[in-house]
Order: structure tokens, then sequence, then C-alpha cells
């Protein structure tokens, strides 16, 4: 029995050794760091985590202070972490992030500046703690406004300097489609703050993350992805971070964001998974994802899937979240010449609050010139999602779906709203809808409005601030509607509005309305 118990006492302090064995710590500042931010540390950083790889993987420790750092690339079975009062702060030095590396900008692979931190077919790679990690985005940021300026005023660069000349060099065989041929014109890219490429097995925990110079949290082609507890502030003006977005898995998929607080100047999470043919052609879609429990502050859009997606994006939920004074709620947005399938949405438990555009949008014909075409590979599809339990003030626009000719938006269903808006909710060339239990007051317009729609089922919808002499619903051009258990509580004019439209009564309770349903010759 002692021996047994001894035995087992032995393999025990032999597991724990090995463990301590192989997690060895690196403390960066008793390697020679400086913590003031006067000696850049990015050799000392670099050569460390390709120790700590060789070694078979470690943690770099960064304690109170601040270090600053040009590019990091990191390796696998790493961890980088900041305890309270440490700030990783990234060079404004644009030659800090060469030699250029592929990168995925806006969905294309292009030679680039290097992320601030990278990785490429790496696994096992985590960043954590209490402290920050700062971009020091600022004179990317004015870069990237003086070149806009100046190819606004002259349709180009007159002289372009050395980094931008080697960005042309660097991309002379670069393809993409026409419309997109003349951001070409910059020759300059900023880089987006974290980006791992085709790795494994990733975790962001806890940090702050701020002024990145462009996109903040950007895995690409990545697997198995824990971003957890962490706050990401990029300012939305003055000054202005243009494109910061939060965080864009792109071709991921096992993604699970939560716990998040973000306040950024340009969306706060995005799905995506490549532009037009180079996202076809990589061929991987953005898929298993999960976000929940964040909190989003400014923003363009609260979560958003596309524009790019030609890759397709499937199979997301989003629950439990807030948007306080995003410029949109839920938004997904594509167009002609993309392909790609968006499909298996699940949204629920939403508040939003002083939304500046649309609570939700849902958006074939992001492109307002494109024309229809046959339906091919660069058709995109937007089908099978479900938003249900979302209330929300002070909204400049209930929603919009926006349909194409040749492929309309089908299988969206919303039930447990409460909206408060200016504007309500249109639908424009949608197939099988059905809207359950919703109460929408407008100062202006109809609650719902629906043109070109086939397969519609409005189920117990109602207003509580009917307009005087305005329809709540009005339908247009539309087959096989279907109004039931719908149950006006407060005095109302007019409950729905039909111009050349198949309109089915199921059982409704009007006692309160004084014209039900109004037919438009």
């Amino acid at each position: 029995m002692k021996k047994t118990l001894i035995q087992n006492l032995s393999t025990v302090f032999i597991l724990l050794l090995s463990v301590i064995v192989y997690s060895k710590n690196y403390d960066i500042r008793a390697l020679g760091a400086d913590n003031t931010a006067k000696i850049k540390c990015t050799d000392l950083i670099n050569k460390t985590i390709s120790q700590a790889a060789n070694e078979g993987g470690g943690t770099l420790y960064f304690s109170s202070g601040t270090y600053l750092t040009g590019a990091i690339t990191l390796k696998s079975n790493i961890t980088i972490y900041l305890e309270a009062g440490a700030t990783l702060k990234f060079s404004s030095d644009f030659k800090d992030y060469l030699p250029f590396q592929n990168v995925r900008y806006e969905g294309v692979f292009m030679k680039t500046f290097a992320p601030l931190l990278n990785a490429y077919q790496a696994e096992n790679i985590t960043i954590k703690g209490e402290g920050t990690l700062d971009g020091n985005g600022f004179a990317w940021w004015d870069e990237e406004k003086r070149i806009s300026e100046e190819i606004k005023v002259k349709n180009g660069i007159e002289k372009p300097n050395d980094l931008q000349k080697m960005w042309t060099a660097a991309n002379k065989d670069l393809k993409v489609e026409p419309y997109y041929e003349g951001i070409f014109k910059r020759q300059f890219f900023r880089p987006p703050f974290i980006q791992f490429l085709e790795c494994n097995k990733i975790r962001i925990e806890g940090v702050r993350i701020q002024n990145s110079p462009f996109w903040t949290i950007n895995p690409e082609g990545c697997n198995d992805i824990v971003v957890h507890g962490v706050t990401i502030f990029n300012p939305a003006k003055d000054p202005h971070g243009p494109n910061t977005d939060g965080i864009n898995p792109s071709s991921c998929s096992n993604v699970r964001i939560s716990d998040c607080f973000i306040s950024v100047g340009d969306d706060c999470i995005t799905i995506k998974s490549g532009r037009d043919f180079n996202g076809r052609n990589y061929g991987k879609a953005c898929e298993n994802i999960t976000i929940t429990n964040c909190v989003m502050l400014s923003g363009h859009g609260g979560v958003v899937i596309g524009s790019e997606m030609s890759g397709g994006v499937k199979n997301v939920t989003i629950s439990n979240c807030v948007f306080d004074g995003t410029d949109a709620g839920i938004r997904m947005k594509a167009s002609r010449g993309r392909g790609g399938v968006v499909e298996n949405i699940r949204v629920s438990n939403i508040v939003m609050r002083n939304i500046s555009r649309n609570a939700f949008t849902f958006d074939l014909f992001y492109d307002r010139a494109s024309k229809p075409e046959p339906v091919s590979e660069r058709t995109p599809i937007f089908r099978n999602i479900h938003i249900s339990d979302v209330s929300g003030v002070g909204i400049n626009k209930a929603g919009e779906i926006k349909g194409i000719e040749e492929m309309p938006i089908s299988e969206l269903s919303f039930t447990n709203i409460n909206l408060e808006a200016k504007e309500g909710f249109s639908s424009d060339i949608a197939a099988n809808l059905t809207f359950n239990n919703m109460d929408i007051s407008t100062q202006k317009g109809a609650a719902l409005e629906f043109k070109k729609c086939e397969g519609l089922v409005l189920n117990d919808i109602r207003s509580k601030k009917p307009l005087q002499n305005q329809p709540i619903i009005k339908v247009t051009d539309s087959k096989n509607v279907l109004l039931n258990n719908c149950f006006q509580r407060v005095p109302t004019d007019v409950f729905l509005e039909f111009r050349n439209s198949e309109v089915i009564q199921g059982n409704n309770f009007f006692s309160l309305v004084k014209e039900s349903i109004r037919k438009i010759q």
C-alpha cells in the first residue's frame, strides 16, 4: 500500500517537473529590454520567441513599463503575457514593418507591411494578461489621409516614395476585379494589428488593444480561435482611426468571441471570407462562429457580415450583446460579383440604443450601380437567417432588406422585436419572410413596408404609437401574403394598405382600427 502511494506520488512529481521544464518563462525586462519606450526591443523580443520555440515553447513575460517595438513574429507554443501596467507600444516608423509579408488586405492577398503581431502556419499561440497593446496608429492614419487627399486632387501619386515604389514592385502581378483596381493608386496599405495566417489554436484574452493602424484582431484562414474579455479602443474621431475594425475573423472556423468591450473607427465585429474571385479561389468559408456577451459602442456596425464574403459564411450565433451608439446594429452586405453564401445565422437577445442608421440591414445590392446578370458563382446568396428577442430605442431606421432580381433574399424570420425608430422596416425583393410578435413605432412612414416580396407571413404585428392616417403595414407588388393573429391595442386609422398584391387574412382583431385593410387601385 505504502509502495503504491510512493509510486503514485513519484509519478505526480515527475509530471509536475516536466510541466515546469517545458513551460519556461522569459522575463523580457530581465533579459535587458528597456521599459521606458526609449530603446526598441524588437530584436530581443523576436530572438527570444525563436529561442523559446526551438526549446518547445514558453511565455514571454512583460512586467510593468512601456516596451517599444516593431513587428513581432510569433511561433508555435508561444504565449505573450502582459502584466497590469505593462504596455507593448509599436513603433511609428514604417520601416520597422519590413520586409513585406504576404498579408490579406480587405480580402485580397498582397505583399505589404508586416502586421504588428503576425504568425504563419503556427499553432498554440496565446496573448493574454491585464496590460495594453498600443498600435500607435496616428502616423499611419495621417499618412493614409495625406495619400487619399493627394489622389483626390491629382487622381494619383505624382512622386511615390521608396516604400510606395517597393509595394508596386512587389505586387506587379496582383489581380482584382476592375472596380477595385483604383485602390492600387495608394501604393500604401496599412497593416492589421494582429493577423495570424493559417494558424491553429489561438487565444487572445484579457488585454486592452488600442490605436490600431488598420483592422485590429484579424485571423485569416485559422482554426480554433478564442477572443475573450478583450477591450478594443480605436478612436472614431478627433483623431479618427479610419478602417480600424475591432475583430475580423476571415475564412476561419470554430471561433468564440465573448465578453469583449469594443469602441472603434469602423465595424466592431465583422465576419468575412475574401473578396470576389480572390475569395472564391481561396475557398475557405468563415464558419462555426459564436459571439456573445459583448458591448459595442462607437463603430459603423455592431456585428457585420461582409461585404467580403465570397468564400461563404455559415453557422453563426450572435447573442446577449448591447449596441449603444453604433451606426448600425446587425448588418449583412454583399453585391453582384462577390458570390458566396451566407446561411444558418441566429441572432438573439440584443439590446440597441442610439443607432444612427439601421438596426438591421440585409443588402445584396451594396453596389448600387450593378446590373442584373445570370445566376453563377458570382451571385451572392443570403438565406436561413433568424433574428429574435431584440429591443431598441433611439434608432434611425428599424431595418432594410434589399435583394437582387436574380437572387431574392430568402428564409428570414424576425420574432419578438420591439423597436422605436424614426423610420420603419422596409423589404424589397425577398421571399419566405416571417415577422412574428413585432412592435415597431415610427415618427414617419409605415412600421413595415414590403415591395416585390413573396411568401410573407405577418403574425402578431402592432405599433404602440401609430401615426395619423398612416398604415402600420404597406404591401406593394407582392404575392402570398398572410396577415394573421394581429391585435392592434391602441386606436389606429389604418392597419394595412396594399397595392397590386395578394393578401390573405387569418384571425385578426381590429376593434380599435378605423380601416383595417385599405386597397389602393
